[in-house]
C-alpha cells in the first residue's frame, strides 16, 4: 500500500484543511486536454480563468497572445479552420510542480491536403485550480511555421 492509499486519497486528488478533496493541477489538465479531444470546448473552459493569457511563438497565423476566455475560443476557432477541422493532440507526459504543469504533447494536423505531426511542449501556470497562463514551445517553429502559413 502506498501513502496516498494509506491516506484515503484518491489518485490526482489532495486533501485541504477540513478534509475537502480538490483535484491536482495535473488532473485539472488531463482533464482539460480530455476534454479537448472530446470537442467539449464549454468543459475545457471551465478549467481557464476569465482573464488567462495564451502565447503561440514566432510567425504562422496561430502565433500571437490571447488573452481571456473569448480570445482562446477564437484561437481553437481558427486552428479548427486552418486545418478543416483535422486537430488533434496526443499527450504523452503530464510533469506538475507547485503551479506549474508540463505536458509533453504531440500535436496532429492537417492543412491543404498534407498532414504533419509536431512535438511540443505546454506549459501551464495555475492559481487557484484555473489556468492563468499558456505558454506553448513547438520542437520546430520553423516547419510549424511553413505548415500553417
Amino acid at each position: 500500500m502506498n501513502g496516498r492509499e494509506a491516506s484515503g486519497l484518491a489518485k490526482g486528488q489532495k486533501k485541504q484543511p477540513g478534509g475537502v478533496m480538490i483535484p491536482t493541477n495535473a488532473t485539472i489538465i488531463r482533464k482539460a486536454y480530455g476534454d479537448f479531444a472530446k470537442g467539449d470546448i464549454p468543459a475545457v473552459l471551465e478549467a481557464y480563468d476569465a482573464s488567462t493569457t495564451w502565447h503561440v511563438p514566432d510567425h504562422s497565423p496561430l502565433s500571437g497572445g490571447y488573452k481571456g476566455r473569448d480570445e482562446v475560443v477564437g484561437f481553437f476557432k481558427h486552428t479548427m479552420e486552418l486545418g478543416g477541422g483535422i486537430f488533434a493532440i496526443k499527450v504523452h507526459h503530464v510533469l506538475a510542480g507547485e503551479d506549474l504543469v508540463v505536458a509533453l504533447v504531440t500535436v496532429r494536423a492537417e492543412r491543404n491536403g498534407r498532414s504533419a505531426a509536431f512535438p511540443e511542449g505546454h506549459v501551464w501556470r495555475l492559481v487557484n485550480q484555473k489556468v492563468t497562463e499558456f505558454g506553448e514551445f513547438q520542437g520546430d517553429e520553423q516547419t510549424e511555421d511553413r505548415f500553417w502559413s
